[in-house]
């Protein structure tokens, strides 16, 4: 199995597949194709139809979309929780993983991912602030709903699609509950996210983009 990814310090889609795989052990090769390159787009085309990453390859079977690749997971390892065991839940996750996967435009744009950068209090756009309110109460309905210390209890699928957003956070350091905080700070704790994070801070490729501050 393979999993193409981009650049570890920026590309918040490839972060969750990436996380789902390593927390819960499944076996696979990671193949890296550096962003803004002159041929980034052909490398990335050897693999996914669309250019883009991340894109899964299994025994011939290729996936591309973080969701999807999720999706393709879940079904490959049913032994393993990736989603939650009641079907009431199930449902629940896969519409917060949809909303994420989705929605939050202004703080994709504004608040970016850079992994290697710490910038509190920039991109506080109106706009960016209501984006984090929303995704604030997604929290604190699953954490009081599931009893924590995860979104659904234990860690899932819909963690590893909110952790891009607490590297977002811990980036810009917008204003959070103390309950939205902890839960932030227990992604940040994970061994798989701090993996992540750490190949993200030394890797010697910069993107003039995600390094200027908003």
């Amino acid at each position: 199995m393979q999993l193409i990814i981009a650049n570890k310090r920026y590309s918040s889609w490839s972060m969750r597949p990436w996380v789902v795989l390593k927390h819960f052990g499944i076996a696979f090769e990671e193949c890296k194709v550096w962003l803004a390159q002159p041929d980034s787009r052909e490398q990335i085309l050897r693999y996914s139809p669309t250019g883009k990453v991340p894109c899964l390859i299994d025994n011939g079977i290729t996936v591309w979309d973080s969701l999807a690749i999720c999706e393709y997971l879940a079904e490959s390892y049913p032994h393993l929780p990736l989603w939650p065991k009641s079907r009431e839940a199930r449902a629940h996750a896969r519409s917060v993983c949809a909303e994420m996967h989705s929605g939050f435009t202004a703080l994709r744009t504004h608040m970016w991912m850079n992994v290697g950068v710490h910038w509190p209090g920039a991109a506080a756009t109106d706009e960016v602030l209501a984006d984090v309110r929303r995704i604030e109460a997604i929290w604190e309905d699953c954490l009081a709903r599931y009893d924590g210390p995860f979104l659904f209890g234990d860690f899932t699928i819909a963690d590893a699609f909110y952790a891009p957003v607490v590297m977002r956070f811990a980036t810009f350091e917008p204003a959070l509950s103390a309950r939205a905080q902890a839960y932030a700070d227990r992604i940040r704790e994970l061994a798989a996210v701090q993996a992540w994070v750490a190949a993200g801070r030394g890797e010697t490729q910069r993107v003039a983009y995600y390094e200027a501050r908003p």
